[in-house]
C-alpha cells in the first residue's frame, strides 16, 4: 500500500461548500477550530512538511492533529502523530489531505464516514489504472464529499489562507498582510504570484480552488462578501461553474458597491458545433465572459499585470468624483470632456501616452481656463499648456513645479484622476524631487492620484515602497496602468446603474411560438413572422418554388425585388442573393440561374432602402443560456468581428450601451455628411431580440438577423435564420453517434 508520505504528482487548486447543521461546512473549513493533517512528514521540502509549517502559522491556532502510519506513536514538533483518522475521536472541522492520488479516495471516505466537515485535496486526483479513470476518480471524490455534506477545496489546488487558517501546500509570506482583497483563483501559480507580489496588497481571503470538485467560486465569493473587511474581489477563472449561483453573488457584490476584477483565462464554451448562425461565430468563445461582466459591472482585465495595477488603484480607496447625469460631458465631440490627467517630463513619452490611451479608449479631460492659467504661471516659457502635460524645461525647482502641476490638474472639475507619468528610476544624484512632489500633491488632494511608470524593470523599488507606504499607487507599465485607470472610471460610471427588470412576457405569443418551434424548422418567412410578432419590421416577402411563382410574387410586391435561395443558411457564400431586379425578364433569368445551381426553393422580397448594416442575434451558451449579440453586419460580419455580447434582458439604456461598443457606431450617427439613422428603431430591434431570448431562449439554439438595415426611415430585417433547439440536438446527435459507437 502506498505510504501517506507520497507527494501528489501535481499541484494546482480548488474548493466548495455545502451546509449542514449549525455552521455551514464552508465556514467550518475557512474558520476551522480543529484540523487533521493526513500525510504529515518530517522530510524537508515535502508537501506534508510544508503543510504542517503553514498550519502551525494559522492565526486562529486551531487544534491540530497529525496523521501518518509511518510516524504513529511519535511526535513531530509538539504534535503527537496517530496512524489513522480512525484514531481520532471527534469529528473535525477540516481534514487536509497531503497524500498522493492513490490514497485520496480512501482517506476522504474515512473523513466523510467520521462526520468531518470539510477537506482540502492538493493532489490532481489522477488515476492511471484505466482509460478515463482520472475523471471517474474525481467524480467519486465529489460524490463522497457531497453525500457527506462536506466542503471540498480542490483537487489540484494550492489551498487557502483565511483570517483563521493557513491550509496551503507551499510556503507563502508570513504573516500574510490583512486587507480588503478577497482573491479566488483557479490558478495555483497566480495564487502564489499575487501573494508574493511587491504590492501594497492585503487580503481578507485568498483561495486557490483548482478543479472545484464540490465547492465553487460562487460559494467562496458568498463567504467573502460576508466578511466586513472585503472591499474588492479579484477572480482568476478558467471556466464558469455553478453559473446561476455565481450570477447571484456577482449581483450582490455590485449592489454592495464592492468592485469585482476578473481575469478570465481559457474559453467559455459559447459556440456549439452544429450552429450555422453567424451569431455563434461572432460571439466566439469569449462572448459568455463579456456578457457576464457587462451584466454585473465586473471589471475585466486580460493579464496579471493589468490585474495587479487595477487592484492597486482600488486598494488605495480613492474614487473619482461622482458625475450626475449631464453634469459634465464625456462623449465624442464634447466641449469639455471628463477623464484623466497626466504630468510628464518627456515629450516622447507624452506622445506614447496619448497614442496608447487613444488605442485603449482612455479619455483625457478637457481642462478649463482657470486650470490653464494656473499651469501657464508654473511652466517655463515656450512650454505648451495642455493635458497630458509635459512640464520639463530648465529643470529648476522641480519639486514645486511637479507638485503645482499635479494639484492644478487635480482641482479641475473635469479631471477624474491624475497620474505622474514618469519613469520612477533610481536617482543616482539622490534627487527625490519627483517623489516628494507627488507625496505633497497626494496629501493636498482627495481625488485618485498615482505614479505611472513606463518601464517596470527600471522602477526604483525602494522609492516605490516609500510611495506605497504613503498610500500612492504605483502602476507598472504604460498599457496596464492606463487600463487600470480606465477600469476606475468604468466602475464610477457603473455604480448605481439600475438593473434591467425582466419584461413581462406575452403568454399567448410565447405559447404560440414555443409550439411552432417544437414542431418543425422555421424557414426565412417563418423567421420574418417571428420578428414581426416582436416588433421588428421586414420587407414584403413571398416563398416561391417556380419561375411563375416568382413572377407572380414580384408583380404583387412591386419591382425592384430581391431573389434569395431558400436552401442555404449563408446565401452570399454561394452567390444565392440577387439584388435590384427591375423587370420580369431580369427576375426570370436570375431565377433560372438560382434554380440550376441551388434548387427551386427561393424567396422574393422587396428591395429595402440602403443604410448601415448591423447583425443582431441570439446564441445559446451551455452555461449562461441565451446571449444577445450585436455587431457590424453584411457579408463581412465574421471578418470584421466588430461585435458586443450581453445577457438578456436588455432595456433601451442597456441596448444603447451595447451598440455604443461597436466600431461602426459613428456610422449610425451620420458620417461624412450622411444622415443619422433612426436610433430609436435600432434600439427597439435590439430590445426585441432580447425579448425573444427571454421568452423563447430555451427553444432557440441560435437566431441570426443579418443584415438589419438601419436608415433614417427606420430599421428593416433583410434576412433571418432561426435554429431550433430540437433541430440542433438531432443534428448534433447524428454527427456524434459514429464516434460513440
Amino acid at each position: 500500500m502506498p505510504s501517506l508520505d507520497d507527494d501528489p504528482p501535481h499541484l494546482e487548486l480548488a474548493r466548495d461548500e455545502l451546509p449542514r447543521s449549525g455552521d455551514s461546512a464552508l465556514r467550518c473549513m475557512l474558520e476551522a477550530r480543529s484540523v487533521a493533517l493526513v500525510g504529515v512528514s518530517r522530510r524537508p521540502g515535502s508537501l506534508g512538511e510544508r503543510a504542517l509549517v503553514e498550519l502551525d502559522r494559522s492565526p486562529g491556532k486551531p487544534e491540530l492533529h497529525l496523521v501518518n502510519p509511518r510516524y504513529a506513536g511519535e511526535s513531530i514538533g509538539s504534535h503527537p502523530v496517530v496512524g489513522s483518522l480512525d484514531d481520532l475521536a471527534e469529528p473535525l472541522d477540516l481534514v487536509v489531505l497531503a497524500v498522493g492520488d492513490a490514497n485520496l479516495e480512501q482517506q476522504l471516505a474515512k473523513a466523510a464516514a467520521r462526520g468531518d466537515r470539510s477537506a482540502v485535496v492538493f493532489a490532481s486526483a489522477f488515476d492511471p489504472a484505466t482509460a478515463g479513470a482520472s475523471r471517474h476518480l474525481r467524480q467519486r471524490l465529489a460524490e463522497i464529499a457531497t453525500d457527506a455534506g462536506m466542503a471540498l477545496c480542490g483537487g489540484g489546488c494550492m489551498g487557502f489562507v483565511s483570517r483563521e487558517v493557513r491550509a496551503i501546500g507551499f510556503l507563502e509570506p508570513y504573516p500574510l498582510p490583512e486587507g480588503p482583497i478577497a482573491f479566488i483563483t483557479h490558478s495555483g501559480s497566480a495564487f502564489s504570484a499575487l501573494l508574493r507580489a511587491e504590492r501594497p496588497f492585503g487580503w481578507s481571503l485568498a483561495v486557490s480552488s483548482g478543479q472545484e470538485l464540490v465547492t465553487t467560486t460562487a460559494e467562496y465569493l458568498e463567504y467573502a462578501l460576508d466578511l466586513p473587511d472585503t472591499g474588492v474581489v479579484a477572480l482568476v477563472l478558467e471556466t464558469l461553474r455553478a453559473p446561476d449561483r455565481l450570477r447571484r453573488s456577482l449581483a450582490r457584490a455590485e449592489s454592495s458597491g464592492i468592485p469585482v476584477v476578473l481575469l478570465a483565462v481559457g474559453a467559455s464554451e459559447a459556440g456549439q458545433a452544429m450552429v450555422e448562425a453567424h451569431s455563434g461565430a461572432l460571439a466566439g468563445s469569449d462572448g459568455a465572459w463579456e456578457a457576464l461582466c457587462d451584466a454585473y459591472g465586473v471589471l475585466r482585465v486580460h493579464d496579471l499585470q493589468e490585474l495587479c495595477d487595477t487592484l492597486e488603484l482600488f486598494v488605495s480607496d480613492r474614487r473619482p468624483r461622482p458625475r450626475p447625469a449631464g453634469a459634465l460631458a464625456s462623449g465624442r465631440g464634447d466641449a469639455q470632456r471628463t477623464g484623466i490627467a497626466a504630468v510628464l517630463d518627456s515629450g516622447a513619452e507624452r506622445a506614447l501616452l496619448v497614442d496608447t490611451a487613444a488605442a485603449l479608449g482612455v479619455p483625457f479631460a478637457s481642462i478649463g481656463p482657470t486650470t490653464r492659467q494656473r499651469l501657464a504661471e508654473l511652466l517655463d516659457p515656450g512650454l505648451e499648456v495642455g493635458n497630458p502635460l509635459d512640464v520639463w524645461g530648465s529643470g529648476h525647482e522641480t519639486e514645486d513645479l511637479f507638485a503645482g502641476a499635479l494639484l492644478a490638474l487635480a482641482s479641475d472639475e473635469a479631471v477624474d484622476a491624475v497620474a505622474l507619468a514618469i519613469d520612477l528610476v533610481p536617482e543616482y544624484d539622490g534627487n527625490d524631487a519627483y517623489r516628494d512632489a507627488v507625496v505633497a500633491a497626494w496629501h493636498a488632494s482627495s481625488i485618485p492620484m498615482c505614479v505611472l511608470s513606463h518601464v517596470p524593470s527600471a522602477i526604483d523599488r525602494a522609492a516605490a515602497r516609500r510611495l506605497r507606504t504613503v498610500g500612492i499607487p504605483i502602476l507598472e507599465g504604460t498599457r496596464p496602468g492606463l487600463l487600470a485607470l480606465r477600469h476606475l472610471l468604468e466602475w464610477r460610471d457603473r455604480a448605481g446603474r439600475a438593473r434591467v427588470e425582466v419584461p413581462l412576457t406575452d403568454p399567448m405569443r410565447r405559447t404560440r411560438w414555443l409550439s411552432r418551434l417544437a414542431t418543425r424548422p422555421l424557414d426565412a418567412l417563418d423567421g420574418f413572422s417571428l420578428l414581426a410578432d416582436y416588433g421588428i419590421a421586414s420587407p414584403d416577402a413571398a416563398r416561391v418554388s417556380s419561375v411563375d411563382d416568382a413572377l407572380e410574387a414580384a408583380g404583387r410586391i412591386g419591382y425592384p425585388v430581391v431573389l434569395k435561395t431558400a436552401t442555404r443558411a449563408h446565401k452570399s457564400d454561394v452567390a444565392g442573393v440577387v439584388l435590384d431586379l427591375r423587370s420580369p425578364r431580369e427576375l426570370a433569368a436570375a431565377y433560372a440561374d438560382l434554380e440550376r445551381r441551388l434548387g427551386p426553393d427561393a424567396t422574393v422580397t422587396a428591395m429595402a432602402p440602403s443604410g448601415v448594416e448591423l447583425a443582431l442575434g441570439i446564441v445559446r451558451d451551455p452555461l449562461l443560456g441565451p446571449l444577445v449579440v450585436v455587431g457590424a453586419g453584411g457579408t463581412l460580419v465574421e471578418l470584421t468581428r466588430d461585435r458586443a455580447v450581453a445577457l438578456p434582458p436588455l432595456d433601451h439604456t442597456s441596448a444603447a450601451r451595447l451598440v455604443d461598443k461597436l466600431r461602426v457606431r459613428p456610422l449610425l450617427a451620420g458620417y461624412r455628411g450622411r444622415a443619422a439613422v433612426d436610433m430609436g428603431a435600432v434600439l427597439d430591434a435590439v430590445v426585441a431580440v432580447s425579448s425573444i431570448a427571454v421568452e423563447l431562449g430555451g427553444a432557440i439554439a441560435a437566431l441570426d438577423v443579418n443584415p438589419l438595415t438601419c436608415a433614417p426611415q427606420g430599421a428593416l430585417a433583410l434576412d433571418v435564420l432561426v435554429e431550433t433547439e430540437a433541430t440542433h440536438r438531432s443534428g448534433l446527435a447524428a454527427v456524434r453517434s459514429p464516434a460513440i459507437d
